[in-house]
């Protein structure tokens, strides 16, 4: 007989703790606090290591891409933590709804929970596109509206940070704003405010301002910008900590907000619509929901140019840079847009860039590795190098990789700027031995 799946219903909404994968640690902070706002029990796993990795190899077949090892890991880790009343535990996952095969890890989680001795706990999916209808988190557009803000809310802060944090004249003050708004926006949330749209409007002008009068030195910097697989993108478990070791190296770093990567999800359905055929409401719900979206994607632009901070392009722009070098059919895992991000990069500056691929990765090897030779035909400054993570990969190999690349970029900044640049911090030969 095959086996029933625990369901999460909705009387578990006040007796189990959800536990959440930490992907983007500042966005899925903000989230967080929305889901216990709504009344759910929630905490956001922080819980790395090789055993991670190593639980998710045991319980999920090594063929199955890299991020999902490592999420299903994290899980297993911390249910045998002996943290949890694992009878009133609950996991949430997200699902696209695409072809790519993290639309299927709810189904590899529900199996390794069943292998690890766990049956009883049931799992969430978090989606926007009508999978799990029976399941106990309706996805309601109030909820929807919170999410889509608080994503925008923890994209400022990360671009305000990223531009801040290598100049400030006083080391940590803008980890310490960042903490100050993390806290007061998860404040706003647990009390029902912030996230409308005069809200909005009202507090990221008062963020920018306060991150712009951090003092800081501008000098010239290796400016870098990270692109690829959403969960390696993001996730410091993921990447081996990219964000920081890119700033113990000196340099600036452009992560393309988490919001361009929900635009893209949002624009698809209408695209696949327009390519192959649909009704005339699938070919436009779209645009409905960018419009709503654009709002908000307008507010962060502007105070981040007011402020003097660099500012990313305007979905719709972004869509523009794929004419004559990818088809928008392109669309499995990040696909196009993948390319997309690439080229805003290039053209704004961060021309040195870091593709975060898991290994085995399709979408990512053809969209993202497969595209850089075409993108260093059109960019002759283009110095892009894609890293492979996966359990075979080692840090330091991808590390000696990294700084190839950052070596060449101080070359072409000494070059660019006639001074000289900073050069990279003395470690200890052995760390860096392959």
């Amino acid at each position: 007989m095959e086996y029933q799946y625990p369901r999460f219903t909705p009387e578990m909404k006040k007796t189990h703790k959800i536990l959440i994968p930490n992907m983007a640690p500042v966005q899925f902070r903000i989230l967080a606090a929305v889901m216990e706002q709504a009344g759910y029990i929630c905490e956001l796993l922080e819980n790395c290591g090789s055993q991670v990795c190593e639980l998710g190899l045991k319980y999920v077949h090594n063929d199955t891409c890299y991020p999902a090892l490592l999420v299903i890991g994290q899980f297993l880790d911390a249910l045998g933590s002996g943290k949890y009343d694992l009878d009133h535990t609950a996991l949430i996952i997200t699902q696209t709804g695409g072809g790519c095969r993290a639309s299927n890890y709810i189904h590899l989680l529900r199996k390794a929970l069943m292998k690890a001795g766990y049956p009883q706990v049931p799992v969430v999916s978090l989606n926007f596109s009508g999978l799990e209808k029976d399941s106990g988190f309706p996805m309601t557009v109030t909820l929807m509206r919170k999410l889509l803000a608080c994503i925008y809310y923890g994209d400022l802060l990360v671009a305000l940070r990223a531009q801040t944090e290598p100049y400030e004249t006083h080391k940590g003050d803008a980890q310490a704003l960042q903490e100050k708004w993390l806290d007061t926006i998860c404040g706003w949330v647990h009390e029902d405010r912030g996230w409308k749209g005069r809200e909005i409007k009202a507090a990221m002008p008062r963020i920018a301002e306060e991150f712009a009068a951090i003092p800081v030195h501008r000098v010239p910097k290796v400016k870098v910008g990270v692109v690829g697989e959403i969960y390696v993108k993001y996730s410091p478990l993921g990447n081996n900590d990219l964000e920081k070791f890119l700033a113990s190296q000196d340099c600036e770093v452009n992560l393309p907000g988490l919001m361009g990567f929900v635009q893209y999800c949002a624009y698809n359905p209408s695209e696949t619509a327009r390519l192959y055929g649909g009704t005339f409401l699938e070919k436009h719900v779209s645009g409905l929901i960018l419009k709503y979206i654009e709002g908000m994607e307008s507010v962060m632009i502007k105070v981040l140019k007011d402020n003097g901070f660099h500012a990313p392009l305007p979905f719709r722009e972004l869509t523009k840079l794929s004419e004559g070098v990818i088809g928008m059919g392109n669309k499995m895992g990040e696909g196009w847009l993948l390319t997309c991000e690439m080229i805003e990069l290039i053209q704004s500056g961060y021309e040195n860039i870091v593709c975060a691929q898991p290994f085995g990765c399709l979408p990512n090897h053809i969209c993202g590795k497969g595209m850089i030779n075409k993108l260093r035909e059109m960019y002759p400054q283009a110095n892009i190098t894609p890293i492979d993570y996966d359990p075979s990969a080692t840090r330091v190999n991808q590390e000696n990789r990294i700084k190839l690349m950052l070596a060449v970029a101080r070359e072409r900044l000494e070059e660019k700027t006639g001074k000289p640049v900073k050069p990279a911090p003395q470690e200890d030969p052995q760390l860096t031995a392959v």
